[in-house]
C-alpha cells in the first residue's frame, strides 16, 4: 500500500496535541460510539490473527454464496454477518459523499484526527452543555471497527468500544498511523465495507441489497443519504419500522442537506431528492438451507453443509469449519444440475403426496467424477414448528402411542444421503451386483452357469426351523419368486431375471466375505450397527447368507455411486457436492476436485455393466439377456442403460437403479419412520419407485449425447470354453458320465423333446457345441417321436428364457 506524505510540522503538532490531550481527556472528551451489533460473536472466531501492537488491516466476515453447477443459478447464501466487500469504484459516488457528509466533513483535509473538532468537543463537554459533542473521524471509526474485528477474545471487543481515555487516545494514535499507511480512498472503502447498517446488513453492499435490492454502484442521492444516516444509530433510524420511519426520513434529509454543505450536490438536487417518498424493500438476505432459492433444493444444500463440516481443510473442529463457511466469503459452484434436479423433484412428487408415509427418495451421481447432481424426495425441507406442529404422528405404532411426530410432510433429516441417525434402507436385489462383481474378480466369467433350483439349500446357518430355514433344519433356504425361474442360468439371465437361488449359490462359491468386500470397494458404508458388525468381522461376513439379496441397509446416494463406479470402468469417486470453490480473493481451492481411484478392474466393471443391461431392457454386447424385470427403462430413457430393481420381503421397500454413461440414478421407496411398515412399496405403480427413477434419468438425459457402454472382452465373457461330447441316442446315465468326464455339470431336462432316438435316451444337449468349463449342460430326453434334425431345438446360447415377473420373492428380501 502506498504511504502518504505528511508535513513535518503537521506531524509534530499532532504529537504535541495528543500529549496535551492525555492529561485532560480523562475528565472531558466524549466520542460517539459506533453500532457494534454482531461483533462480539466474531471475537471467538478463527477468522483473524492475534492483535498486534499496531493496527492491522482485518478481513471482516463475508457472506458465502452457493450456486448451481451452471455457475449462475443461486442456490443459497450462508453467513454470520451479511457482508460482501466491494471496491470503491463499485460504490456510487453519491454514497461516498453521503457518508462523508453524515460523519466527517473534513475527511479529505485532516490526517486522521480532526484536532479542531477535538478542541471544540473538549470546550463544549467541559462547559456542561446540554448536548455532548464528539470528534470521532471516519478514520477513527474505522480504527474502532478494525480493532473489534481483529479481536481474538471478547474482552478485546469490549476494550475497543469502552468509554475511557486510554481507548480514545489509542484510537487517535492509530488513526494517525492509518493515514500514513493508507490513502483516503482506501480508508473510505474499508470503512464502507465494515460499517453496520441494521437489519442484518453489514457493509454497503449488503445494505444496498437489503434496503433497495440493487448493487451499491446504482444508489441515487436519497438512497445514499438514507444508508449513510443509518450508520450513527441503525436501530433508532430503522426505516422498516413504524416508529423508526419518520426519524429515518428526517435523518436522510439531514444528510442530504449536508451533502450540499460539502459541495457534493446542488441545492436543487437536494430539494428534488427530499421530495422522493422513502421506500425500502426490507428484504433480509436468505440464510442457510431452510431458505434456498427453491424449497425442495434444501435437501441438496443440507448435504453440501454436512459435507463441508467433514472437511479438515476448513478447520480442525466442526465449529471452526462452520465459522469458515459462514464468514469466509466463498463463492461455491455446487454440483447441482438444475435440469436433473428439476426432473428429480417432479418425479419424486408425482402421484405421491408429501403427506404419504412412503418416502420416494432419489439420488443422481455423475460417473467418473462422483459429483452429486440431484437429491429429491416427496418431503418439504423444513423444520416442524414445535408450538404449532404440522407433521403427522409417526407411523411406527410405539411412537404413535406416545404422540411422537414423524418426518412428514416436513423434515431436515438426510433421507437420501444418510447420517444424523439415518442409517439407510434395504435395497433388495440391487445388491446382487456385488456378488456378480466378486465372482468376476475371482475369475468366474459371465457365461458361468448354475442350475438354479426353485429352492436352494445353502450351507449358511440360520435359526432352526425359522421361516428362512429349510423345514426341520438350521440351514438358510431361499426361494425364487416363481417356479418358472428354476433351471440353468448364467450371469446375464440370472441378473436379468433376478434369480435368488442362482446368486445365493454363487455367493456361497465366491465367499460372502468377498461379496461384502466388493460392496465396500464400491462405496457401501454399513451405517447400521448390526450391518457394521457383520462387515467388520470376516468370519461373520462369511456366514452372511442373505447379503446378496439386499438385507443390508444403504442410501440412494451410496447405491447410485456404487453403480456409477461400474459405469466409469471401475473408477471409484467419492461423492462430492461441489464443482468449484473460490475464496474471497478469487483463488481456486483444490478441495473441489474429484477424488477418484481405480477400485475395480476395467474388464470386471465392463462385464458387470454388460450383465446389468439385461434387467432394464437393454441388450448386452452378446445379447444373452433373457427375461427382464424392469424392461421398460430402455424405451423410456431412450439411451443405452444398465441397472437393477430390488424388492424386500413383504414389499416393505422397493428400489431401482438405472444409469447411462453420464448419470447414475438410484431410487428407494420406504418409510423412514418405520422400516417394518405394513404399507406395500410398489415398483411399476404410478406411486411406485420405477416411474420416478425412469423419469429422473430421462429428464437428466434430455439434450445429452447417447453414449454406449464399452463391452467386455477376453475370457471374462465366456471363460475357458470346452467342446461338449456328443451323447445322441445314448442312455441318460451314460450321457451324464461322459459330460462329467469332460468337465461339465450334467442336468437332465424334465421335458421330453421330439427325436429319432429311442424314447428315454438322450436326444442331445443344450448347449450342443461348446460351453464353459464346469458349466451346466442340459441333457435333452427323447420322446421317441420326431424326424431327423430335430434332436435339440435349443437356442445358440443354450440359455433358457423362462417366464415370470422376476421379482425374486422369497423368505428373505427379493429383487
Amino acid at each position: 500500500m502506498r504511504k502518504r506524505d505528511h508535513n513535518v510540522l503537521t506531524n509534530a503538532a499532532s504529537l504535541l496535541i495528543c500529549g496535551l490531550l492525555a492529561g485532560v481527556v480523562v475528565a472531558a472528551a466524549a466520542f460517539p460510539a459506533v453500532a457494534m451489533s454482531g461483533l462480539a460473536a466474531k471475537a471467538g472466531a478463527e477468522t483473524f490473527d492475534a492483535l498486534p501492537k499496531t493496527l492491522i488491516d482485518p478481513r471482516s466476515p463475508q457472506i458465502t454464496y452457493l450456486l448451481a453447477a451452471d455457475g449462475k443459478t443461486p442456490l443459497a447464501t450462508m453467513y454470520d454477518e451479511n457482508r460482501r466487500d466491494v471496491k470503491l469504484k463499485d460504490i456510487s459516488p453519491y454514497m461516498q459523499k453521503a457518508i462523508i457528509a453524515a460523519e466527517d466533513h473534513n475527511f479529505y483535509k485532516h490526517n486522521g484526527v480532526d484536532f479542531n473538532g477535538v478542541a471544540r468537543a473538549f470546550v463544549n463537554n467541559t462547559s456542561k452543555a446540554n448536548s455532548q459533542q464528539g470528534a470521532s473521524t471516519l478514520t477513527m471509526q474505522f480504527v474502532r471497527l478494525a480493532i473489534s474485528y481483529s479481536a481474538t477474545h471478547p474482552a478485546d471487543v469490549v476494550a475497543a468500544t469502552e468509554d475511557t481515555s486510554a481507548r480514545k487516545l489509542r484510537e487517535m494514535s492509530l488513526a494517525l498511523q492509518v493515514e500514513k499507511e493508507f490513502t483516503k480512498d482506501q480508508i473510505l472503502e474499508r470503512y464502507l465495507n465494515l460499517a453496520a447498517f441494521g437489519n442484518g446488513a453489514y457493509g454497503v453492499y449488503a445494505a444496498s441489497q437489503v434496503y433497495f435490492g440493487k448493487p451499491p454502484g446504482k444508489l441515487d442521492i436519497q438512497e445514499s443519504a438514507l444508508l449513510a444516516g443509518l450508520v450513527k444509530a441503525p436501530t433508532s433510524f430503522d426505516p422498516t419500522t413504524a416508529s423508526g420511519y419518520p426519524d429515518a426520513v428526517g435523518r436522510r434529509d439531514y444528510v442530504i442537506d449536508n451533502m450540499v454543505v460539502i459541495g457534493a450536490i446542488t441545492k436543487d438536487e437536494a430539494e428534488q431528492a427530499k421530495k422522493i417518498e422513502l421506500t425500502v424493500n426490507h428484504k433480509r438476505t436468505p440464510n442457510g438451507c431452510v431458505a434456498t432459492k427453491v424449497q425442495s433444493w434444501g435437501f441438496f444444500c443440507d448435504y453440501f453443509y454436512r459435507w463441508w463440516l467433514q472437511q479438515e481443510t476448513f478447520g480442525s473442529t466442526t465449529y471452526d469449519r462452520e465459522r469458515r463457511l459462514k464468514s469466509g466469503g466463498y463463492t461455491i459452484t455446487t454440483s447441482l444440475d438444475v435440469q436433473a434436479q428439476k426432473g428429480a423433484d417432479t418425479a419424486a412428487r408425482n402421484h405421491l403426496s408429501v403427506n404419504s408415509k412412503a418416502a420416494r427418495m432419489i439420488a443422481v451421481v455423475e460417473p467418473g467424477t462422483g459429483r452429486v447432481r440431484a437429491l429429491a424426495t416427496n418431503r418439504n425441507f423444513k423444520l416442524d414448528d414445535p408450538d404449532h406442529p404440522q407433521n403427522r404422528i409417526a407411523s411406527e405404532p410405539k411412537k404413535a402411542k406416545k404422540g411422537i411426530r414423524g418426518n412428514y410432510p416436513n423434515t431436515v433429516n438426510p433421507l437420501m444421503t444418510g447420517g444424523g441417525g439415518i442409517t439407510g434402507y434395504q435395497a433388495g436385489s440391487t445388491f446382487k451386483i456385488f456378488t456378480l462383481v466378486a465372482a468376476l474378480e475371482k475369475g468366474y466369467p459371465l457365461a458361468y452357469t448354475i442350475n438354479a433350483q426353485e429352492q436352494f439349500k445353502s450351507e449358511y446357518p440360520v435359526k432352526f426351523n425359522s421361516p428362512a430355514a429349510c423345514s426341520g433344519t438350521s440351514f438358510y433356504c431361499p426361494r425364487n419368486a416363481s417356479k418358472s425361474m428354476a433351471g440353468p442360468h448364467n450371469m446375464w439371465s440370472a441378473f436379468g431375471f433376478s434369480v435368488n437361488t442362482y446368486f445365493v449359490a454363487l455367493q456361497q462359491q465366491v465367499g460372502a466375505e468377498n461379496v461384502v468386500k466388493a460392496a465396500q470397494k464400491l462405496g457401501i458404508t454399513f451405517r447400521a450397527p448390526k450391518d457394521a458388525e457383520f462387515a467388520e468381522n470376516k468370519d461373520a461376513a462369511h456366514q452372511w447368507g442373505a447379503f446378496t439379496l439386499g438385507v443390508s441397509q444403504t442410501t440412494p446416494l451410496e447405491l447410485a455411486n456404487a453403480y456409477a463406479t461400474l459405469a466409469a470402468d471401475g473408477n471409484y469417486c467419492e461423492p462430492i457436492p461441489v464443482q468449484e470453490i473460490r475464496g474471497p480473493d478469487g483463488e481456486k481451492l483444490d478441495i473441489a476436485n474429484p477424488r477418484c481411484e481405480q477400485r475395480i478392474s476395467t474388464q470386471v466393471a465392463r462385464a458387470a455393466v454388460d450383465a446389468a443391461r439385461c434387467p432394464v431392457g437393454d441388450n448386452s454386447s452378446t445379447s444373452r439377456c433373457g427375461t427382464r424385470t424392469a424392461g421398460e427403462v430402455r424405451g423410456i430413457v431412450n439411451a443405452p442403460v444398465a441397472g437393477k430393481s430390488g424388492t424386500t420381503d413383504g414389499d416393505k421397500t422397493s428400489a431401482l437403479v438405472a444409469m447411462t454413461k453420464q448419470y447414475a440414478v438410484a431410487g428407494i421407496l420406504a418409510d423412514p419412520d418405520w422400516p417394518q411398515t405394513g404399507q406395500k412399496m410398489g415398483h411399476k405403480e404410478l406411486d411406485g419407485i420405477n416411474p420416478a427413477v425412469q423419469e429422473t434419468l430421462r429428464a437428466a438425459m434430455e439434450g445429452k449425447d447417447r453414449k454406449n457402454f464399452t463391452p467386455p472382452s477376453g475370457k471374462i465373457v465366456l471363460g475357458d470354453q470346452r467342446s461338449i461330447p456328443g451323447v445322441k441316442c445314448e442312455s441318460v446315465e451314460t450321457a451324464k458320465s461322459r459330460l462329467r468326464g469332460a468337465g461339465f455339470e450334467p442336468v437332465v431336462s424334465s421335458n421330453k423333446v421330439a427325436s429319432e432316438c429311442p424314447a428315454g435316451t438322450a436326444a442331445g444337449t443344450s448347449p450342443d457345441g461348446k460351453s464353459i468349463k464346469g458349466g451346466v449342460v442340459t441333457i435333452e430326453v427323447s420322446s421317441g417321436q420326431g424326424a431327423p434334425g430335430s434332436d435339440t431345438g435349443t437356442s445358440p446360447t443354450g440359455t433358457p428364457t423362462p417366464g415370470g415377473n422376476g421379482n425374486g420373492r422369497g423368505p428373505r428380501p427379493r429383487g
